[in-house]
Parts: structure tokens; C-alpha cells; sequence
């Protein structure tokens, strides 16, 4: 069977921190928006402990999103808005 009969997915060279950046960019086109890591990991295919990794890198780096740490109660709450 030749490589060109079938079409085979490739899978995405879109690094975790890009995938999560594109994500808070949807989610906050219409406005600011709060959540906590346990909440989203399964809509971007990472754990809690990943995305609050990557947010706090998200956070210190320049761009078109702006991260604050909102509260802290069983678990960080983020808020994230176009900036």
C-alpha cells in the first residue's frame, strides 16, 4: 500500500504552552474569563499541575494576554483577558 493512498494524521508539533495560549485566546476574545487548572485540563490535554506551570510562564512573557494569580481557595484561580 502506497503512502499516498490513505491519509495519515499527523500529530501536531503545536508545543503544550502554544495549545494553552491559543486556548485563553479563544476564551477570552468576548471578554475576561476565571477558572482554575482542574477545570480546563481536560479541554487542552494537560494536568492542572501542567497548566499552572505554563501560566505562570504566560504570565512573565510578553504578549497579547494578561495573566493575573486572582485567589487562591483549594487551588489557584486565574484571570485572563486580552490585553
Amino acid at each position: 500500500m502506497s503512502a499516498t493512498a490513505h491519509s495519515v494524521e499527523q500529530p501536531t508539533t503545536e508545543s503544550k504552552e502554544d495549545r494553552l495560549r491559543a486556548y485563553l485566546r479563544r476564551r477570552a476574545a468576548d471578554g475576561e474569563i476565571y477558572f482554575k487548572s482542574k477545570f480546563i485540563s481536560d479541554d487542552v490535554g494537560l494536568t492542572p499541575k501542567e497548566i499552572g506551570a505554563l501560566m505562570v510562564k504566560l504570565r512573565d512573557a510578553p504578549g497579547d494576554l494578561t495573566i493575573e494569580k486572582w485567589s487562591y481557595t483549594s487551588a489557584t484561580t486565574w484571570r485572563v483577558s486580552l490585553a
